[in-house]
């Protein structure tokens, strides 16, 4: 399947259920992968930080994660079928985990990494898990890194922003002895804890889920930004 290119990020044309199918088979496989959500602020980014750059080119998956994507890909003569949110594919994958695939949350400011975890518990019990907030900070490495080799889990789920938490998986990844599928998931700890409403439906399908974050994070607002005014610009600058 040939990957659509935006502004030099490869991304994967998939639909959410390819995604998870993919994610899934990931889990089973006895490889090691590392799954990207890129967002139009993420691939802003990318564009000053080459490192970053560098991995979202090499990612084994990466995931249209924002509806500016699929703008972006018809823009440019490419197809992506549709927005493949992260928190949509986590919950899907989460929910289908049994003691089996045990998962590690990592990240997640107050404790919101673990209302996460508990929250999902209860919608699927067989779910086994641990949660842990760290920092990114190599000073903390070593710590994190063990108490996820001692949870055995299978899935790692990283929650400290892009590009940290991309950056942090691509370096320790091969030290996680039993992770098959590490992923680096910005807030999706907020929505699935409830922290954090989603936008409504209609908000989404008008690719308006940018207002209703603004409305709910006045804070984001720079960040918003650079997503719904920068992106854009330079797509169409080439």
């Amino acid at each position: 399947m040939q990957r659509v290119r935006i502004l030099g990020v490869p991304l994967d044309p998939v639909t959410q259920d390819e995604a998870v199918a993919r994610i899934s088979q990931m889990l089973s496989d006895g490889g090691k992968h590392h799954v990207m959500t890129p967002n139009n602020e993420m691939i802003v980014k990318a564009q000053s930080v080459p490192v970053f750059k560098s991995l979202l080119q090499t990612s084994e998956l990466s995931l249209p994660d924002s509806t500016g994507l699929l703008w972006a890909a018809a823009r440019t003569g490419q197809h992506l079928p549709e927005r493949v949110t992260g928190v949509d594919t986590v919950k899907r994958i989460l929910l289908t985990c049994s003691d089996q695939t045990p998962v590690f949350f990592l990240g997640g400011r107050k404790g919101v990494g673990q209302r996460a975890l508990e929250a999902m518990q209860k919608e699927n019990p067989r779910l086994r898990g641990e949660a842990f907030e760290g920092t990114p900070s190599e000073e903390d490495a070593a710590e994190i890194i063990n108490k996820i080799n001692d949870s055995e889990a299978i899935l790692l789920l990283v929650a400290y922003g892009a590009p940290k938490q991309d950056l942090w998986i691509n370096q320790h990844l091969l030290n996680l002895t039993s992770v098959k599928v590490a992923m680096g998931i910005g807030g999706t700890f907020d929505f699935l804890s409830g922290s954090i409403k989603r936008a409504p439906q209609c908000m989404q399908r008008a690719r308006l889920e940018w207002l209703w974050r603004l409305i709910q994070q006045p804070s984001r607002i720079g960040r918003i930004y650079t997503a719904v005014i920068r992106f854009p610009l330079l797509v169409l600058r080439g």
